[in-house]
């Protein structure tokens, strides 16, 4: 219901965050939405700070940045499933560019296995990179804002965290704790007192990048798989707005409605009715 209402709103203008002067750390910036949300936000007055493993492709963003006018950025290496680098590159971020005024936690990963086949080591990379990176850049980055009641989270969760897809156990969890996390940290920060700091769960379907490996949605009209420059320009939006969750497309609404009061088997049978089991198969099933 909250999310419903949230939209209604959204129909009619809004104020719209300005974001000249601001500071960007994006998370997993050298491929995919990471780099396409850099892009947007380039021509748009702010400081980015790029992290990724993959050198080559965060210079690559940086200097496509450049092109569409980004004044100044900064490129880390920075390994996010370790939280001794996260701790360390943060500070350097501190030192070197100031402090983070919006955080866009983006890095993740999918393995795409079922549950039996998942090993623990499995398990414990998943959760590392898509939440506990989470976890402990908000650490990093939070009690500055808290300090000048000032600044923006934003998390990329998934659809997943919503729901429980076939071939996904490790990757629904790790997205459940996020959506999770990023709850209760807007709780406490609305509780404490501390309402200039916004927080956005973005929530998608399937977005055409290295992730999902070639997956096709078997109902594209209900379920398209987007692009990543669609997929970011609709975050970079959803960030200008503050809104606090971005669920797309809208047929995932539709889908947490359903969930919500239907018995399991009619749910299992609309999964099997768009084909969703098939599609993962597809994708990440072993021949």
């Amino acid at each position: 219901i909250f999310l419903l209402i949230e939209n209604i709103f959204c129909i009619f203008p809004l104020r719209k965050k300005c974001f000249a002067g601001e500071i960007v750390l994006i998370t997993g910036s050298a491929n995919g939405i990471g780099r396409q949300v850099a892009l947007k936000l380039a021509p748009l007055g702010v400081t980015l700070v790029l992290w990724d493993i993959d050198d080559e492709g965060n210079k690559e963003t940086s200097r496509l940045a450049q092109q569409n006018g980004a004044s100044r950025v900064f490129v880390y290496h920075c390994d996010c499933s370790s939280r001794e680098d996260v701790y360390e590159q943060a500070d350097k971020v501190r030192k070197e560019v100031g402090d983070v005024t919006i955080l866009i936690n983006n890095a993740g990963i999918v393995l795409g296995k079922k549950f039996c086949e998942l090993t623990d080591e499995d398990f414990e990379k998943t959760f590392r990179i898509n939440f506990f990176s989470q976890v402990w850049t908000c650490k990093a980055f939070l009690p500055a804002m808290v300090a000048c009641n000032r600044g923006h989270l934003v998390s990329t969760a998934s659809g997943a965290g919503l729901l429980g897809l076939y071939r996904a156990a490790d990757y629904c969890a790790s997205n459940s704790a996020i959506i999770g996390m990023m709850e209760a940290i807007n709780s406490e920060l609305y509780h404490g007192g501390k309402r200039g700091i916004k927080t956005t769960i973005i929530c998608p379907y399937f977005i055409s990048t290295r992730l999902s490996k070639g997956f096709k949605s078997k109902k594209p009209c209900l379920f398209p798989v987007y692009d990543p420059e669609y997929a970011a320009s609709r975050i970079v939006d959803a960030i200008k707005k503050e809104k606090f969750y971005l669920i797309m497309p809208p047929a995932v609404y539709l889908l947490v409605c359903l969930i919500s009061f239907l018995p399991r088997k009619v749910v299992l049978f609309l999964e099997s009715y768009v084909k969703f089991p098939a599609s993962m198969e597809e994708a990440f099933g072993q021949k």
